[in-house]
């Protein structure tokens, strides 16, 4: 067996810490490219934060005039208040440091008894910006009450309908009919502070009365009520007068003529004889007088002239009752005179 003399063991472990040396001496390039080792669990972790934005609200009102005090809410997309403020005496309201994304803008109050809020938006907030608004408060309506009555009475007329249009034709024509109680009841926009002319037209009156087409003036101004009374005339109603009614005349009976007279002809007056007092005083004979008695031998009456014939038989009548009258006074004598011896 062969033994390795100490030059040739001291050569090679010489070659062997030269080979190792390099190999150290190449690590730190090697490291410079490998990736960085994992960082421990309980080490804080590094994050990017996000940009952020913001709103800046403007407030007017229809004049233009800049409006303090005006409350508003930011709410975000889960419907939590993000941010809240009033405007300045400039009018200006900012909400800064806003993340981005889509926010709900509220105004909760206007600031002044004359303007109304407007309604909810959504604002989109960008990331290195802030969004610039200018939002307009309208006024409040005016409150109008139309009444309606008759113009000698004063009741209450309903059915009556009107049209109610600006002044200036610039806006909307709104028709109202009044109610039971005579009225209507309608808001009016407003554009100005100082209030908004208006007109209004009958169009169609109530029933059984004239119709008024005059129109009536109003100024509307910002929240405050307004009464306006227009009165109709009743329609002429003409006083009916019923035509007379024709009575047919009722047919009057011929008058009976007199006994002794005949229709027709100028009857002649029969000549009424005189009667004495004894006459007068005599009885009344029968409503019917026997036939007087013709004398023998006389000649026969022809029936041409009666008027002689009646002054005869009145004659007889007339002896024969003075021949009663004289033979009872006679009697009456008799039985009044005393008898012998009595």
């Amino acid at each position: 067996m062969r033994t390795q003399s100490p030059r040739r063991t001291t050569a090679a472990a010489v070659t062997v810490a030269a080979a190792v040396a390099g190999s150290l001496a190449g690590a730190p390039a090697a490291a410079a490219h490998a990736p960085e080792p994992t960082q421990s669990t309980s080490a804080p972790a590094l994050r990017h934060l996000p940009e952020t934005g913001g709103v800046e609200i403007l407030k007017k009102d229809p004049d233009g005039r800049l409006m303090p005090g005006a409350a508003f809410t930011l709410l975000d997309d889960a419907g939590k208040e993000a941010a809240s403020g009033r405007t300045n005496a400039d009018g200006r309201l900012a909400f800064e440091d806003l993340s981005v994304g889509v926010y709900r803008l509220k105004e909760a109050s206007s600031g002044s008894p004359l303007h109304t809020v407007v309604t909810d938006q959504d604002v989109i907030v960008t990331p290195g910006t802030a969004v610039p608004l200018t939002i307009t408060d309208p006024f409040k309506p005016a409150n109008l009450m139309v009444k309606k009555t008759d113009k000698g009475s004063g009741k209450p007329l309903p059915g009556a309908v009107l049209n109610v249009t600006p002044a200036d034709s610039s806006g909307k024509t709104v028709t109202v009919t009044t109610g039971e109680d005579g009225t209507a009841a309608i808001q009016l926009p407003v554009a100005t502070r100082t209030g908004t002319p208006y007109k209004i037209t009958e169009v169609k009156a109530p029933a059984g009365y004239e119709l008024d087409s005059a129109p009536a003036k109003i100024t509307a101004k910002a929240g405050a009520p307004a009464t306006v009374t227009l009165a109709d005339t009743p329609k002429h109603q003409p006083t009916h007068t019923p035509s007379p009614t024709e009575t047919a005349p009722t047919p009057t009976a011929p008058a009976k003529p007199a006994p002794g007279r005949t229709p027709g002809k100028k009857n002649q007056d029969t000549p009424r004889p005189e009667t004495s007092a004894s006459a007068a005083a005599a009885p009344t004979p029968s409503s019917v007088p026997p036939a007087p008695q013709q004398a023998t031998g006389s000649l026969a009456h022809t029936g041409a002239d009666s008027t002689p014939w009646l002054l005869g038989a009145a004659g007889v009548l007339l002896a024969g009752g003075g021949a009663v009258v004289v033979a009872a006074r006679r009697r009456r004598s008799q039985d009044a005179a005393p008898t012998d011896g009595g």
